[in-house]
């Protein structure tokens, strides 16, 4: 069987006296660890109701899950991208939507530390267990005023968790009076003001919820609102509000790390449900056992090393923002764009791995009972995600290592 130390940790194991910060982030790591037994046994449930349930979502708040990297000003942890990592493949192994759904809350809870001071406490301020929601990308547009208000309007496909969320954040081109393009970012907008469609019939991540919302004509203040090329320029309204270092990780980068997090769980998971699988099954065709066949131990082998191998990029990739950030130290164009490509490694090499599992389970994997074909669907959705696009973040870091052009603003 699958051993727990194959699960990276942030806990000393050298003896030394941990701070207080570093006990603070092994308690909240175990608590959120402790929650993957009841988890699981909802997670077939949670992929045919097409949501997160509230039952999950209240048990992460209770154990301060969902606030690893939100600000300690806005009644966060202030935790950095190793933490976020650690805590969302474990919420993931219990149930892999619902990881995916901490892991997009961690990434708005975050970029709303850089929002106006008067919007982070709008969200956060009477309730620091606030779920915002979002779609960052600029699907709406947005007309400035002249007292430099927005009036909103769009619609916004693959709003991750909005059914359970209090606020969303929702990306939009902005243009003056004349019509012409000043800006894009992202707006908060409290989920009152939003119109739900319940159009999320999927094959992957089916338990996100992550049906579409759209927003007609709604006033949005002047304070609700944040630059996205702003803040990937270094403009942050928010930034002299808080303390600590974590509010100065790089932007992309935070948000494209962010989605690889139930990629790990995931993956880890599907190797720990493998034994069970094939023991006790001889080979199809032939009289030969499966637990025992050379096959079998190969194809585990390769399995499990190419899980290793995304969670290492990953968990790489989330030491050198952390580092960066501690230090105060800007991350170089190049380092960027090696990032983006990271994230989309990490996860295509977790799918790699369980892919492997999912054919040597034979024709038992494709059952809907079987935890492999769940993993499969799931992580090949992540995988579609246009940030963790391997081909499109090969290029665009080609590109950058040759030193033409980036294919991309987002860097």
């Amino acid at each position: 069987m699958m051993n727990d130390h194959l699960i990276e940790s942030q806990i000393d194991d050298m003896g030394a006296p941990m701070t207080t910060v570093e006990q603070a982030e092994a308690d909240l790591i175990a608590r959120t660890r402790a929650l993957i037994p009841e988890l699981r046994s909802r997670a077939e449930a949670t992929a045919e109701a097409r949501r997160v349930p509230m039952e999950n979502i209240r048990l992460l708040q209770q154990a301060g899950s969902l606030k690893t990297i939100q600000s300690t000003r806005n009644g966060g942890y202030g935790l950095g991208m190793r933490a976020h990592l650690d805590t969302i493949s474990s919420i993931a192994e219990g149930c892999g939507s619902t990881g995916w759904v901490a892991g997009v809350v961690h990434a708005h809870s975050w970029l709303i530390s850089h929002f106006p001071g008067e919007a982070q406490d709008d969200i956060y301020g009477a309730d620091p267990d606030a779920v915002v929601s979002a779609v960052i990308g600029p699907r709406g547009s947005a007309t400035r005023t002249a007292d430099d208000s927005y009036v909103l309007s769009g619609f916004w496909p693959f709003a991750s968790g909005n059914e359970d969320a209090d606020w969303l954040l929702l990306g939009g081109v902005v243009t003056d009076a004349s019509g012409a393009v000043v800006d894009e970012g992202d707006f908060a907008v409290p989920i009152s003001d939003v119109q739900r469609k319940d159009d999320w019939f999927v094959n992957g991540l089916t338990g996100t919820g992550s049906c579409s919302v759209t927003v007609d004509e709604i006033a949005i203040p002047a304070h609700r609102f944040l630059s996205l090329p702003g803040l990937i320029m270094g403009a942050s309204p928010g930034m002299d509000l808080h303390e600590g270092w974590n509010h100065r990780c790089a932007p992309v980068p935070v948000l494209a790390l962010a989605l690889t997090g139930a990629g790990i769980g995931i993956a880890r998971q599907a190797l720990r449900d493998f034994p069970a699988l094939v023991n006790g099954k001889t080979i199809a065709y032939t009289a030969d056992d499966q637990w025992t066949h050379p096959l079998t131990h190969m194809q585990a082998g390769e399995a499990a090393m190419c899980i290793h191998e995304g969670a290492l990029v990953l968990y790489s990739c989330a030491d050198e923002i952390d580092a960066a950030a501690r230090e105060g130290r800007q991350l170089d164009l190049l380092t960027r764009a090696r990032m983006r490509l990271d994230c989309a490694e990490g996860v295509r090499r977790c799918l790699d791995g369980v892919e492997i599992l999912f054919h040597a389970s034979g024709s038992s994997g494709i059952r809907l009972s079987s935890p492999l074909t769940r993993a499969v669907a799931d992580l090949r959705a992540i995988n579609q995600h246009g940030l963790l696009s391997l081909e499109m973040n090969r290029e665009l870091y080609g590109r950058v290592v040759l030193g033409l052009e980036p294919n991309t603003p987002l860097i």
